[in-house]
């Protein structure tokens, strides 16, 4: 992996100055860091058709995701002036203010990628659905809960996957995030599936009904 530090001035498109870089660099990536404020956020919330978009003096507190030559799938938290936070999927028109810098890693091209119906990080990299044979039988002599999280207890989306697969009664067992990657980070049966969007995904088309206790 290589880093690379990216200064954004203000008035520039967050969206896609990372969608540009990303074509410049022929690569994919995700976002490692994030410092600055806006003047406009564009941000999509779960559930609501359009995106929402607030104005005003507002930090940003959180960028992840992953980046790609064919597009950018990332997630933006930041507060407003009364310190009420905001957050959903970075959507073009969100704004800089004074100033933003950035700094993303970009993956060795030369390095294996996940494919099909695999996903990096929070986003799918193809939105194909699981294979059945994946989620309609459990492997034989596993003990252990069939769902693995990778979490971390400070991220949203972290929280949003260990509420959903509680409200499901589906059983999961806590591991260690893998370094370097966006959380949370699920697998099943030891087939990586992603994060919570690749997670609601499941659920959504009825996939995760297998899973839940009887």
């Amino acid at each position: 992996m290589r880093a690379l530090p990216l200064h954004l001035d203000p008035g520039s498109d967050v969206r896609r100055s990372l969608e540009q870089l990303s074509r410049e660099q022929g690569a994919a990536g995700f976002v490692l860091s994030v410092v600055g404020n806006l003047s406009q956020a564009a941000f999509q919330c779960p559930g609501r058709r359009q995106p929402t978009v607030l104005g005003g003096e507002l930090e940003i507190i959180t960028l992840q995701g992953t980046l790609a030559p064919s597009g950018v799938h990332l997630h933006l938290s930041f507060s407003d002036p009364e310190c009420q936070v905001w957050g959903g999927h970075l959507e073009p028109g969100t704004l800089v203010l004074k100033g933003a810098d950035l700094l993303v890693g970009f993956l060795d091209p030369a390095a294996p990628t996940v494919t099909g119906n695999a996903v990096i990080g929070n986003s799918l990299v193809e939105h194909s659905v699981v294979e059945h044979s994946v989620l309609d039988h459990a492997v034989p002599g596993r003990a252990e809960p069939r769902v693995a999280l990778g979490v971390s207890p400070d991220c949203p989306f972290s929280r949003r996957a260990l509420r959903l697969l509680r409200t499901l009664g589906i059983p999961h067992r806590i591991v260690d995030p893998q370094p370097g990657r966006p959380v949370p980070q699920i697998s099943i049966d030891g087939h990586w599936i992603g994060g919570y969007d690749a997670l609601a995904e499941l659920h959504g088309s009825g996939q995760l009904e297998p899973l839940r206790q009887p």
